[in-house]
């Protein structure tokens, strides 16, 4: 098995060609669902797509995304493997917070939108049918994933939710740039570091207001947003966001709320990330794919629950969009 890039990037440059174009997405705004049954069973869901149910779309999505990126890692040896597995951890780390919230507020596993990770979907419903959070890591500690670790360690501290989702999006996103830094892969290294300086950011806004201490919950490894920072906008000084006008954080300026935060993130983050397509023969191209790839999941998604719904065009149109 190759250690380098080429081949597996051979693989990820043809796959890339079956990603939705922009004009099925702009379509789908205006569809019954009926029809965007139709117009999804014609692009790469379509075998997949057993059923005409909302749960079957869903299931389609979640079923030819594992089957497009859950094996990228098989397909490369040695450093290259361990940087696109860094790539599917950080979709467990997701996939985690979603199961701790879903069993939290009472939502059945089967509205629990995961993302292609490292580990299955009969593992994830395991989690979400333990007991209780301490279960869920038992749980993950069988295949011997590092987020069992990192939950029994932060449940021993807290048992609020939104403390147990920050405190452990720390201890992952510090291992995961830790390891990084070991690997010969700048791009990626830099795309890291700016998702800690994200996570940053949204744990500040969701937790604003509170009691808590600012460094036992600050990420290391960011670009910039440093402790200081993090502290300041914990206590609601949105100044900081304007002082980030000379970074990739630029488009934040003025924002004032959670949701708004989450969504120019992403977009700006989807950017930075697609940046990797022209590193032909590193870990770059992998990660835009990768990144992608996730964008097309949450936009099928929700274009999926307007046609379902009869949503108005405008109520998601800026959800699946970025500038």
């Amino acid at each position: 098995m190759t250690d380098d890039f080429g081949y597996l990037n051979a693989r990820v440059r043809a796959r890339r060609q079956t990603l939705l174009k922009e004009s099925f997405f702009q379509e789908a705004l205006d569809l019954s669902f009926g029809d965007f049954l139709r117009l999804l069973s014609e692009t790469v869901y379509g075998p997949e797509l057993s059923g005409q149910s909302l749960a079957e779309v869903d299931r389609s999505i979640a079923r030819t995304q594992a089957g497009l990126l859950g094996d990228l890692p098989r397909l490369v040896g040695g450093e290259a493997r361990e940087a696109v597995r860094l790539l599917l951890l950080r979709h467990d780390l997701a996939n985690l917070q979603a199961v701790l919230r879903a069993k939290a507020t009472g939502r059945p596993f089967e509205e629990v939108l995961l993302l292609p990770g490292t580990l299955k979907e009969a593992l994830w419903r395991q989690a979400y049918e333990a007991q209780d959070a301490a279960g869920m890591a038992q749980v993950l500690a069988v295949p011997g994933h590092p987020l069992a670790r990192a939950l029994r360690e932060v449940l021993r501290e807290t048992q609020d939710l939104s403390r147990v989702e920050a405190l452990v999006a720390k201890r992952f996103f510090e291992d995961v740039v830790k390891t990084a830094k070991g690997l010969e892969e700048a791009f990626l290294r830099d795309y890291l570091s700016l998702e800690v300086d994200g996570e940053n950011l949204r744990t500040a806004f969701k937790l604003q207001g509170q009691e808590v201490a600012p460094e036992a919950l600050f990420i290391r490894g960011g670009r910039f947003v440093d402790r200081v920072r993090f502290a300041r906008l914990l206590e609601g000084d949105y100044a900081v966001l304007d002082e980030l006008s000379a970074t990739p954080f630029a488009p934040l300026a003025g924002v004032r709320d959670l949701k708004e935060l989450e969504r120019r993130l992403r977009c700006l983050l989807l950017r930075e990330a697609a940046k990797g397509a022209s590193d032909p023969l590193g870990a770059g191209l992998v990660l835009a794919y990768v990144k992608e790839r996730e964008w097309e999941a949450v936009r099928l998604r929700l274009l999926a629950r307007r046609a379902y719904y009869g949503l108005p065009r405008a109520q998601v149109e800026e959800e699946v969009t970025c500038p």
